[in-house]
């Protein structure tokens, strides 16, 4: 049976995310050459109560290795390899690794750096983003568009029927929070980030990631990999770039992914890293499509034998 994996990213991360793991080899051996490669304890960084968990610079590579740990968890039991590859956000780069696109070591600095140069971007406090609940998509634009007043506020995460998140700048952020109940949002909620993800203010960012990857060698793709930005696959390494730079500034366009993989007639397919996070948005966005979150050994074992089925 054909079958899609899906990445999580960044919000996905806890404290003893990975326990559900305890005592697989491939797990710690992942963390341990993660930590060797960028100089950080990771595993302490999952396992123990800590102030750098959410920190960006630290949450993002922290997600990759969390990410490409479990895969590498399903394929160490002989999991079959899923037809097509999808990551939210951050998430796109896991997939790519586990797709071949990416290497592993080479993965783990252009996310660190990724994510120095979006809080480079915009200063702390500047910008915010929040979770608009109960509205059209077509409603938080407008919203957006009426609270912008020359600032920056625009719909970033569309992430499944009735739950959008914008982002821009704080002041035009809370008048869209505003405008969004103005036209019967059920709820307008601050996230606790300091980065507005993927909207204008992160145009400085993309220019300075457009630079890093021009060093960064990117293969052609093992597995399809849906892109955020273009809901589209490359296998040309110049578009995969471009597809990574367009990504920090462009909306997550969540719910036409997961229509999309739907449509080639996919019915299963597995979270791949911390959290449900992306299992329960699938739920909301297409109910058939059955989605398994890997956040354990027996997770996997069940997800296994589902798809064989």
């Amino acid at each position: 049976m054909t079958f899609a994996f899906f990445f999580p990213g960044q919000g996905s991360q806890s404290v003893g995310m990975m326990q559900g793991f305890d005592g697989l080899a491939v797990i710690r051996d992942t963390f341990v050459e993660a930590s060797d490669i960028l100089g950080e304890d990771f595993w302490k960084m999952a396992t123990e109560p800590n102030d750098l968990l959410n920190q960006t610079a630290h949450t993002q590579p922290l997600m990759l290795t969390a990410g490409v740990a479990t895969w590498r968890a399903w394929q160490a039991q002989h999991g079959e390899a899923p037809a097509i590859m999808a990551g939210h956000s951050l998430g796109e780069y896991t997939a790519l690794v586990a797709a071949g696109a990416l290497s592993f070591d080479a993965a783990l600095p252009l996310v660190r750096y990724r994510a120095e140069v979006m809080q480079k971007a915009v200063a702390e406090g500047v910008g915010a983003m929040a979770a608009v609940l109960g509205l059209s998509d077509e409603d938080v634009r407008a919203a957006c568009s009426e609270a912008a007043q020359g600032q920056v506020v625009e719909a970033v995460n569309l992430n499944s029927p009735g739950q959008v998140v914008i982002a821009g700048h704080r002041e035009a952020v809370e008048r869209a929070m505003e405008a969004a109940k103005g036209k019967g949002a059920k709820r307008a909620i601050l996230l606790p980030v300091s980065v507005p993800s993927h909207c204008a203010l992160m145009q400085p960012a993309a220019a300075e990631l457009k630079n890093y990857l021009q060093d960064v060698t990117i293969s052609p793709s093992r597995i399809p990999v849906i892109h955020n930005a273009d809901v589209e696959s490359h296998d040309d390494a110049a578009k995969i770039k471009d597809a990574l730079v367009r990504q920090l500034y462009s909306p997550v366009r969540w719910v036409e992914t997961v229509q999309k993989i739907s449509q080639q007639g996919i019915a299963q397919s597995a979270e791949c890293g911390p959290g449900k996070v992306l299992a329960g948005l699938s739920k909301r966005i297409v109910p058939e499509l059955a989605c398994v979150a890997l956040i354990s050994q027996a997770a996997i074992d069940e997800a296994q034998s589902q798809f064989k089925s």
